[in-house]
């Protein structure tokens, strides 16, 4: 009997990390086609690195040292920063903020500049600052975006963000 709990608790276990790394995975293919096709940064962030901040522990950092490895963001090679408080925050041009770090966010946004501010957190995209938000609905991953937010930090949004929004509908 506790031979066939160890093997059911293992494989949860290892359904509940697969299922977890596929979030990641989900988000960060989102997040390098937002950056690609549906924002723009203002011209002093389009040369050197394109930086892509995670505040927090986040198995995210993993996904976006991968794209690092093989994309770019037009010219611009990838690089990624982490964070471990708001304090150590420099230029980036997204800023990943974990759920667990939700409680540093406006220390976060004060040291961000024509940035696009991302959060995984129930609090939602209303929250001032905040571009897009990830949330998971019945099983399914989704975003909110609050335009006004990425275009109040410099952030140019293609209108065709709008028009795949409407049409998701």
């Amino acid at each position: 009997m506790l031979k066939k709990s160890l093997i059911a608790a293992v494989i949860v276990f290892i359904t509940s990390i697969n299922v977890y790394s596929q979030k990641e995975k989900v988000q960060s293919a989102f997040i390098y086609n937002f950056i690609t096709k549906y924002f723009e940064w203002p011209a002093a962030y389009k040369s050197g690195d394109f930086y892509l901040g995670v505040l927090g522990n986040s198995p995210i950092i993993d996904e976006f040292n991968t794209l690092a490895s093989s994309r770019k963001v037009g010219n611009q090679k990838i690089s990624v920063k982490k964070f471990n408080t708001a304090s150590e925050i420099t230029l980036c041009h997204v800023l990943y903020i974990c759920g667990s770090k939700i409680d540093e966010l406006e220390s976060a946004l004060g040291k961000v500049g024509s940035t696009l501010v991302i959060t995984d957190s129930e609090i939602g995209s209303n929250t001032k600052g905040v571009a897009i938000n990830f949330k998971t609905v019945e099983k399914k991953q989704k975003f909110e975006l609050k335009a006004y937010n990425a275009t109040m930090r410099g952030l140019i949004i293609s209108p065709d963000l709008g028009q795949m929004l409407l049409s998701s509908n």
